[in-house]
């Protein structure tokens, strides 16, 4: 464990140092919850990885603050400097959640003082804008501070690697081993925190040419239609996307833009939402009534720092949220079209539905699977198109090379126009999808564990003892990704296959303290569209009871 009373004695901020010291007096006098609270906080540095920092905010080491941020800033750079010398260019941004404008001007004042050259946005900013500034100002390295769609308490450090520290497909790319070890390997020989030099000027603004450059770019990715007037609902679930989702949207033609009005302005507390992911249960609710009142087309909903992309559809039996994978599969066969005709490869996680294989293949295009997560899927070579389920998508790979829910936001606006032109809507350009290539019917199963070594318990189980038949049908093919495969690094997953083709894809979370399990069932249209779906439906109900069965470990 980490030596407490040094930690605190170095502290540079003064809101954490006398947290910390009121929480160890309270351990020292017997307090045995404030006890266990200190042991957690100290029981390591918080872990350097592929998603750079994540973690609650707190004083301690293994919290996010300002003293953890420090050090992982001189680790990064002296890693690049190691890389590409001293004058390696880092850019920096920020959302609005509790400290990261902090943050993000403490690793400012590092790089400069360590002798780097540092340009940051001058005010909260979505995700892809940073992720689009490395490869715009062919910077070394990008710094995002955000915790994305996690609860209030969160915040994170997200790294990209690109300029000279990286080869081409890596350029402006999250980073994947062996970067993150050897970056973590730097951030351990730091000093203490408030032993770690800071310039107080030297750092730039990133102007607001780059922002200028990027709305233009994501706003010419659809062909320019006349102004639609089709009535859209946007909302940025109190984040940092809201502004620049509208103006991409007005600049390609749709003026018709509604935002959620009460969670249109950053709010880091996020009142309106349990939870700030528009994938979880009624995180869409007051979008929903707001789009419903309006008689609205579309809605659109983006995470806090707009990297990701839900949207919801009015039916005939109400509003009807669209899954991660049918808006990867709309999106991926609209940008197929073009892709038939100037080439380039579609791809997406081992997780996401293999519709968009088939897509692929119906246009001639090549399809590739990666393992979950953008760091992985923008590194696929002559990319156009990559997506995972989790509503992430990436539509212009040369532009912003990691997830972007801004641009994906466009699509779907132009996908929707497009076919109400045509007096048709998006569900029933889904059933047309489905038609000619099969219903592909994909669900969850999560088990929630209570003790992380419930984890690779569980994992553990599965392997020794797969179940041979899932949904009624045997299984042909169980493949265990831990040592890795031909197109696959190691990772630890299990995929399994019965004689139906269904698919089960079983990992533990990167993120949670669960094992999770995706489904999905492939039935193709014999008879009619109803009946398929019914039959898919049916299966997926006894495939999720065979797999909640499979990863519940014996008493």
């Amino acid at each position: 464990m980490i030596d407490i009373d040094s930690w605190i004695k170095h502290d540079p901020d003064p809101v954490t140092q006398r947290e910390l010291r009121e929480l160890k007096k309270k351990a020292d006098e017997g307090d045995s919850t404030a006890q266990e609270e200190l042991e957690d906080r100290f029981s390591g540095l918080l872990e350097f990885g592929t998603a750079g920092l994540r973690g609650e905010m707190a004083g301690g080491p293994h919290r996010m603050n300002r003293a953890v941020v420090r050090k992982a800033a001189a680790g990064l750079v002296d890693f690049l400097q190691e890389q590409v010398g001293r004058n390696a260019l880092i850019v920096i941004g920020y959302d609005a959640r509790h400290n990261s404008k902090d943050f993000a001007h403490d690793t400012a004042a590092v790089a400069t003082a360590m002798g780097a050259r540092a340009m940051i946005y001058p005010h909260h900013t979505p995700t892809p804008l940073l992720a689009w500034a490395v490869r715009h100002l062919n910077a070394d390295a990008g710094v995002m501070v955000t915790a994305s769609h996690n609860p209030p308490r969160d915040n994170g450090y997200k790294v990209y690697l690109g300029g000279r520290a990286v080869s081409e497909d890596g350029q402006g790319v999250q980073i994947v081993p062996p970067y993150d070890g050897l970056i973590a390997e730097k951030i351990s020989q730091t000093p203490k925190a408030d032993e770690i030099p800071l310039a107080t000027t030297g750092w730039s603004e990133i102007g607001p040419e780059v922002r200028e450059a990027y709305l233009e770019r994501a706003s010419s990715l659809i062909p320019y239609q006349n102004e639609s007037d089709m009535k859209i609902v946007i909302t940025s679930m109190h984040g940092v996307g809201g502004t620049t989702m509208k103006e991409v949207l007005n600049r390609a033609g749709f003026s018709n833009v509604y935002e959620v009005e009460a969670q249109a302005q950053p709010d880091p507390d996020f009142p309106t939402v349990s939870f700030p992911n528009p994938e979880e249960p009624g995180a869409l609710d007051l979008a929903i009534e707001t789009a419903r009142s309006l008689k609205a087309d579309l809605l659109i909903a983006n995470d806090p720092d707009a990297d990701r992309c839900s949207a919801a559809v009015p039916t005939a039996q109400g509003w009807r949220q669209l899954s991660g994978d049918e808006i990867g599969t709309l999106i991926g066969d609209q940008i197929a079209k073009i892709g038939a005709l100037t080439g380039g490869t579609l791809a997406s996680s081992i997780v996401s539905s293999r519709l968009l294989k088939e897509i692929a293949g119906s246009h001639g295009l090549p399809y590739v699977a990666t393992l979950t997560g953008f760091k992985w899927i923008a590194r696929v070579p002559d990319l156009i198109f990559g997506y995972e389920e989790a509503i992430g998508f990436c539509v212009d790979p040369d532009g912003v090379r990691d997830k972007d829910g801004i641009s994906a936001g466009l699509y779907m606006a132009y996908i929707a126009a497009s076919l109400r032109s045509r007096g048709k809507t998006i569900t029933d350009h889904l059933d047309d999808l489905a038609t000619s290539h099969g219903v592909y019917l994909t669900a969850p199963v999560t088990i929630r564990v209570s003790d992380l070594s419930l984890m690779p318990a569980t994992m553990a189980h599965l392997r020794a003892n797969p179940p041979t038949t899932l949904a009624g049908s045997p299984v042909t093919s169980v493949e265990d990704l831990s040592g890795g495969s031909d197109s696959l690094p190691p990772t630890d997953a299990l995929v399994l296959l019965n004689e139906l083709g269904d698919r089960a894809v079983v990992r533990p979370s990167g993120t949670e303290p669960k094992v999770k399990c995706y489904l999905e069932v492939i039935e193709h249209v014999s008879d009619s569209l109803e009946q398929a779906r019914s039959n898919a439906s049916s299966r997926m109900s006894h495939l999720q009871q065979d797999m909640s069965a499979a990863l519940t470990l014996p008493e």
